[in-house]
């Protein structure tokens, strides 16, 4: 029998705001322990929440960016559970009401365009970070009440490949419309991970497993493979799924059993006393609408429509904010294109992995990028005289045109040093003479290369060729 696999994610996107969801203590990462708090995020009796209305904000943005309907009317509800990283013993957060419903996300899935709806998005706060010790546990509540907002899908993905495709697709709508940094490893975006599987044919979803706190795209892959695998082992040998919470052992690869799966009526949800309604105007929805920044998918293709790049070009210039804001800021001062494009998706990268560091860190700059890729335009400078200077500029700074002139990396194009190396290459290589002669134009490529090797890489190509052409009689 044949079987597929459902899965639906549950994606936690802390938000970028300046303090807490419900306080005002500074939403600050790397703090020393417990000193942004206060006692609203600590729990302490009598302490009323107040709403954070740019977590508002940013939450009705990404429903927007995601298709979803804003409700003009949504309210508060207290989960209530026992765990330490909650000092007050309830969550608040939003059940029934949220304040986003509906929405989809397009993307592709190994060249097919693919639709993911959305369930909702609600708003509600962080829970503190627990740091388990040698057999201790340690409880850091500065990140407790820090503004959280949970994506839901619904169950509509099939495999591996399609959640890892959503993920992809969804951190880079959020960073591009300023909803969150989504550095996972600061946690600031974590899924739980719903599957099941169930007989191709059955409209009936299976018996499903969560995989709680993931923030590791890789990992996740390699859960939801795992456990399709574990799910149709059990079924095939007679056994049944049970509805339940596990982990992922990330050193032996495996899902484990945590706990079995609650349901809504197992965290008591009740109405938030202490909170008013959240009430939204379609003025204001429409005042929010207007301030949504272009998406990737857009982005990509106005690379490919109105500066002429090629499709994966596109697609690589946008896979990060940063990378694609830093192209589009020098191509503001350079109309070369595909050069920035080409330095940006090579060297460029290269160096950011090499030493470690973004773009924004380095010493280059989108205004001496630009003045390189005019340089090599212009033939000033070679391609290769290009990848050397942009790795000064990166770790360096600097004037480009001052350090190709203090290094000499300009390219020769004077006709009388150029003659001397063309006739050298000429008297020293009859045969690849005689073969461009007999009509073996590629042969022109071996004296090409000497010509290269005389200047160093300095001579200018074109102007090289056009020179052996003109003493060959072509």
């Amino acid at each position: 029998m044949k079987y597929e696999a459902c899965i639906g994610l549950e994606t936690h996107v802390m938000q970028k705001t300046q303090t807490k969801m419900f306080c005002g203590c500074k939403h600050e990462y790397g703090a020393k322990p417990n000193t942004n708090v206060c006692p609203v995020c600590l729990g302490y009796p009598g302490a009323l929440p107040v709403m954070n209305a740019r977590a508002i904000e940013l939450c009705c943005k990404a429903g927007l960016l995601l298709g979803c309907g804003i409700n003009p009317r949504s309210k508060w509800d207290r989960k209530n559970y026992f765990y330490p990283d909650m000092a007050k013993n309830y969550q608040i957060t939003q059940a029934d009401e949220p304040l986003c419903l509906g929405g989809q996300l397009t993307t592709e899935v190994a060249g097919e365009t693919k639709t993911f709806t959305i369930e909702r998005i609600h708003q509600e706060e962080n829970a503190a970070k627990n740091t388990h010790i040698s057999g201790a546990s340690l409880v850091d509540y500065n990140r407790a009440g820090t503004a959280l907002m949970e994506i839901v899908s619904n169950p509509c993905m099939h495999s591996s490949s399609d959640a890892l495709a959503y993920m992809t697709a969804l951190k880079q709508i959020m960073e591009y419309g300023g909803i969150s940094d989504c550095d996972l490893e600061k946690g600031h975006m974590r899924s739980d991970v719903n599957v099941s599987v169930r007989p191709v044919g059955q409209k009936e979803l299976g018996a499903k497993v969560e995989i709680k706190n993931m923030n590791s795209f890789g990992f996740i892959v390699e859960a939801i493979e795992y456990e399709i695998d574990r799910q149709i082992g059990v079924i095939e040998n007679g056994g049944t799924i049970d509805q339940e919470t596990r982990g992922y052992d990330t050193d032996r690869g495996e899902t484990f059993s945590q706990r079995t799966k609650e349901d809504a009526h197992d965290y008591r949800y009740f109405p938030e006393p202490d909170l008013l309604p959240v009430e939204i105007s379609a003025e204001q929805i429409e005042q929010w609408r207007s301030e949504l920044p272009e998406l990737p998918a857009q982005r990509r293709a106005r690379y490919v429509s109105e500066l002429g790049l090629p499709e994966y070009d596109a697609g690589v210039l946008t896979a990060e904010k940063a990378v694609s804001e830093f192209f589009d800021e020098t191509c503001q001062k350079t109309k070369q294109y595909k050069l920035v494009s080409n330095y940006l998706m090579g060297k460029v990268a290269s160096l950011v992995t090499e030493k470690e560091i973004s773009i924004a860190d380095s010493e280059l700059t989108a205004e001496t990028l630009a003045q390189v890729a005019e340089l090599v335009a212009g033939g000033t400078i070679s391609s290769s005289a290009a990848n050397e200077l942009i790795e000064v500029l990166f770790t360096e700074g600097g004037d480009p045109k001052a350090i190709v002139e203090e290094k000499g990396m300009a390219q020769v194009s004077d006709d009388s040093a150029l003659e001397i190396w063309a006739d050298e290459a000429i008297a020293g290589n009859p045969k690849a003479v005689e073969a461009y002669k007999a009509g073996n134009a590629a042969s022109i490529n071996a004296l090409m290369g000497c010509v290269m090797k005389a200047s160093r890489g300095k001579a200018n190509p074109p102007a090289v060729i056009a020179l052996l052409k003109k003493k060959l009689g072509a």
